[in-house]
Parts: C-alpha cells; structure tokens; sequence
C-alpha cells in the first residue's frame, strides 16, 4: 500500500514536471520573447537614427550624367531603388532595352541625384533610371558651392572678378578661390555684426526711450511742464542715437559696397550661367579631387556649422544652435519648476494628508493627468498663462507697450510652465512611491528620538526618497524635452535666430519665443519646400536630441547614484 502511494506521489510529481503549463514556462517564453522584442526594436530605432544622422554630412562624389536623349546632368548620388517599369513606359523603349527590361523581370533601377542648383532648374533633387543614362563621368572641376541662399550650386567655377580684376585662368582660380572665400566671410560677419549687434543695440535704446516717453505721458495728473521736460528729454537722447545710427548706418554701406566688388560666376554641366556676391558662399567643396581627410575635413565643418550657427534655406541647411539652446534653456526651466511643486504635493499628500477618500480622489486625478494629451495642456497654457496672465502682466508692468503683447502672448516663461504642468504628475507619482519605500521604523526612531515631523522628512524621509524623486524628474525630463503639440501654441517659432540672452537688461527674456529641437523635427520633415533636402537636417536633428536627453538623463543618474551611495547605510 505504501509502495503504491510512493508509486503515485513520484507519478504525480513527473507528470507536474512534464506540465509545462503548470511551470509557467510559456509565460516566461513569451516574456522574454516580449523583452527581446522591445529591445531589437529600441536598436533598430538607434542603429537607423545613428547611420542616417552619421552619414548625412559625409561628402560624395560629383557625377556628370550623359543621357540618352542628348541632356547632360551633374549631382551627388544619394541613393537608389528597384521599381517595376509600366506598360506605357516599356512601349516607348527600343526592342533591345525592352529584352533587356523583361530580362530583369520588368524591373529597373533608379538614382536620385542631388542636383543643386534651384534658382536654375526650379528644383534640386532629380530621379534617373539607369536605363536613360549613356554614360557617367566624374570630371575634376566639378564642385558643390554651398551658399546662404537657393542651396547648393553643382557645376564649375567660370571667373572670378576681385575688385574690378577677372581671373579666369583655371589654374588661378584654384589657387585664390579659398583664400578669397575666406575674406569675403570675414567681411560677411563684420557687416552682420554691425547690422545685428550694434545697429540692433541703437534700436533697442531708442524703442526703450520711446517706451519711457510713452510711460510718463500716461501718468495721471501730469503736469504740462514735467510733460514738455520729458519730451525734451527724450528728443535729445533720441537725436543722440539718430546721430549714431547714421554713422553706422553709412558704415554698413560702404562696407557692403566694397563686398560688391568681390563676385563669382559659376555655371552648369549645360553652360548656363550665375553670378553672386563672394560673400554667399559658404563653403566650396571640390568632391571629385578631395582625399579621404579632405572629405572628413568637410565632413567636420559641417558639423561644427550643426551646432554653433544659425539655420538657413527655410532651416533645410546651415545649423540649429537657436534651437539646440531654446531646447536646453526651456528644460533646464521646466525642472526648476516641476521639481519643487511635484515634491511639494507628494510629501503633503504621503506625509501630511489624512488618508480618506478624499485624498483617494486627488491621487485618481493625478494619475488620470498623465494620460490628458498634451495638446490640451498646450490649449490650456495659452489661454491661462499667456492670455490671462500674462495679460494681467502687461496691464501692470508694460501698459506702454499695449496693445503689443510682451508677456501676453507665447514665450520661453509660459512654455516652461505648460511643460512643467504636463509633467508634474510623473513626479508627483514617482515620489510618492519613493517616500512609500522608506520604512516607517526610520520616521519613528526619529520621531522617538524627539525630532519633529519636518525635521523628520527633511533629514531622515527626504535623502532616502532622493534617488526615486530623481527619477522621477529623469522621466519628467525627457518627456518635456521632446515635446512638441504643446510648444506649437505657447511659445515655439519656425526660425528665431535672436537668443532669449543677451547683453539688455534684464539679460534673460523670458517672453521671447524660441526655437526647440522638437519642433525642428517636424517643421524640416513636414513644412520644408523639399522633403529630399530636409531629411538629412531632420536625421542630424534627432540625433542631436536624442544626445542631449541622453546627456542631461545621464548627468541626473549620476547625482542619483552619487546620493544613494551617500545615504545607504541600511537596507529597506
């Protein structure tokens, strides 16, 4: 009997092994297989950002098409794919590319060229089907000019023309042409210095003493002699600047004057002809002839230009500075913001609050928050902060500028705080569940010890909860920082190249609007002329953001590691 019991016992244990169901073995499977899911797709993701971002600034060569039908093309390869050739098109070839096509299986390939020169053909990127070309060249006097405007030029340098003086030697042209470039940029910034920087200083100091005039006539009860001694006043600080701006003023003519006196001509593979001010170009790019660091020299300037200048050609070239820095500025603000307010409301309502169902329906409120679209927050923040706000604002402290709007209208301040709202219930969350992981015996032996309730939470609860209320602002962080529905409406522009700091009091305007990497995206992606001649910027752009996110999440797990290696002295 008892052999028969163990016979069974040992049966009913080998068929429960067999069982893989009762393991849970297919659920551990499928949560693995889930786990590798997201991350191959997480790497996809990255390998896809980084090879298009990496690659997008690397020089190619310079090909001279010769087409069947007797045209003639130049342009940079940029990539190529099969397509099935229609009915209609297969009728049109000769019997012998008709075999050739049905031999392919009715496939051909196609190449888009990047073929510069818009101010010419009215477009810059072409398609060409392998089957139209007779032959390819890639002769050594092609080059790409970049310029500030119409994009780049594909072709030969035809003349230059220095100060009166045509050159139109070849080889003298390649031995002056850098050199000349680099003049004709420095005379560029001197007059945009001039024009932006000092001239733009003379109008803000002549907008603020109107502003000041305006400000005093509109005092109540104002006397007709104070009234005329301000007038006074104010002429003649105005004479004073009017008297500068017509220095400068004459000083930029005659600078851009002598900039006229430096010009190109350039031409395409088909003769027809441009000419432009030296100073419009940027940079000149001899593909075919460059060496391999020569091509990583122009490889690196590019980039340098990424991140130190200004957008240019409807933000499809040049650089995202503006918007590298109103992306930081703006979330360096947001978390000033959400950090104190998030842990303010989670200490009262973990620590302070009498737990009921009130309480109960403000943790419901804050948990629902975080699923509101992010639109509706930036509906909300244009009409509370902008509109209502920073009406009341203007109405106090700026009447003299109404009915223009200075705070009345989206900026840097009010996008911080529609972000920071957005994201206050991730912190709010993240720090309740922090301060729930410190153990009620660390509140008691302090309480028992005779330090009070806020002395408590401030030295025992608080450095505890820290790493976990880090988190929380990590998470906050990231989500604001890649933000775009809610910026549209309070506060982000499509170019915005003048800074939210500068040398005029009061340094840091948080009214002005701003440009974010974001929002970047999507303007270049979807609101460029070209889709082609944005998708590189929009590439770059990405991976600049997702670098920044990645940077400022890390610098905020360091200091999270930091604090809980500082305060583990136990174990929860």
């Amino acid at each position: 009997m008892r052999s028969s019991t163990i016979s069974s016992s040992k049966r009913s244990v080998f068929e429960t092994g067999c069982n893989l169901t009762a393991q849970g073995e297919p659920f551990v499977w499928s949560m693995a297989g889930g786990l590798a899911i997201g991350i191959l797709m997480i790497v996809a993701f990255l390998v896809l950002i980084l090879w298009n971002g990496l690659v997008a600034f690397y020089p190619g060569p310079i090909r001279m098409l010769h087409l069947k039908n007797g045209r003639v093309m130049a342009g940079e390869p940029i990539r190529s794919e099969l397509y099935r050739i229609d009915s209609q098109k297969l009728s049109q070839m000769s019997e012998e590319a008709r075999r050739t096509v049905m031999d392919r299986g009715g496939y051909s390939r196609r190449w888009l060229y990047k073929t510069g020169n818009f101010d010419l053909y009215n477009d810059d990127y072409r398609w060409v089907d392998d089957d139209d070309i007779e032959r390819i060249e890639t002769p050594n006097d092609l080059v790409l000019i970049e310029r500030r405007e119409w994009g780049p030029f594909i072709g030969t340098i035809q003349m230059l023309n220095i100060d009166g003086k045509e050159i139109t030697d070849p080889a003298e042209i390649a031995r002056r042409i850098d050199d000349e470039i680099q003049l004709a940029a420095a005379r560029f910034d001197t007059i945009r210095t001039l024009e932006r920087d000092r001239i733009g200083d003379i109008n803000h100091r002549m907008e603020a003493a109107r502003l000041a005039l305006r400000k005093v006539m509109m005092k109540p009860n104002l006397g007709a002699a104070e009234r005329e001694a301000a007038q006074k006043r104010h002429d003649r600080e105005m004479a004073e600047w009017k008297e500068r701006y017509e220095v400068l003023e004459r000083e930029v003519d005659a600078r851009k004057a002598e900039d006229s006196r430096f010009r190109v001509v350039l031409a395409d593979v088909e003769g027809r002809q441009k000419e432009i001010a030296m100073s419009q170009i940027v940079r000149r790019i001899p593909a075919n002839v460059l060496t391999t660091f020569g091509r990583l020299g122009v490889y690196a300037g590019r980039w340098w230009e990424l991140v130190s200048a200004e957008p240019r050609e409807a933000n499809t070239e040049g650089g995202i500075f503006p918007a590298i820095f109103g992306t930081f500025v703006m979330t360096l603000l947001m978390v000033v913001v959400v950090a104190p307010f998030g842990v303010m409301a989670a200490l009262y309502l973990r620590e302070y609050a009498r737990q009921g169902m009130l309480v109960s329906s403000v943790r419901v409120c804050v948990n629902n928050l975080a699923g509101v679209p992010s639109i509706v927050y930036g509906v909300f923040g244009l009409g509370f902060f902008a509109y209502t706000i920073g009406g009341i604002v203007d109405s106090l402290l700026y009447a003299e500028k109404l009915p223009n709007p200075t705070f009345g209208t989206g900026g840097l301040l009010w996008s911080a705080l529609t972000l920071a709202l957005l994201t206050v219930p991730v912190v709010i969350v993240a720090t309740e569940e922090a301060l729930s992981a410190v153990p009620d015996s660390l509140r008691e032996g302090s309480l028992a010890c005779g330090a009070s309730r806020w002395q408590t939470i401030k030295y025992v609860v608080l450095p505890k909860a820290m790493p976990g209320i880090l988190t929380g602002l990590i998470l906050a962080m990231a989500r604001g920082a890649g933000e775009v529905a809610p910026l549209m409406l309070v506060g982000v522009v499509k170019l915005a190249p003048e800074l939210p700091i500068d040398g005029n009091f009061p340094f840091l305007h948080l009214e002005r609007s701003f440009m974010h990497l974001a929002f970047h995206i999507f303007d270049v992606g979807f609101q460029s002329r070209n889709s082609e001649a944005g998708k590189p910027m929009v590439f770059v752009t990405t991976l600049i953001l997702v670098c920044m996110i990645a940077v400022l999440n890390a610098t905020a797990i360091y200091v999270r590691n930091r604090l809980k290696r500082k305060y583990m002295t136990g174990h929860f």
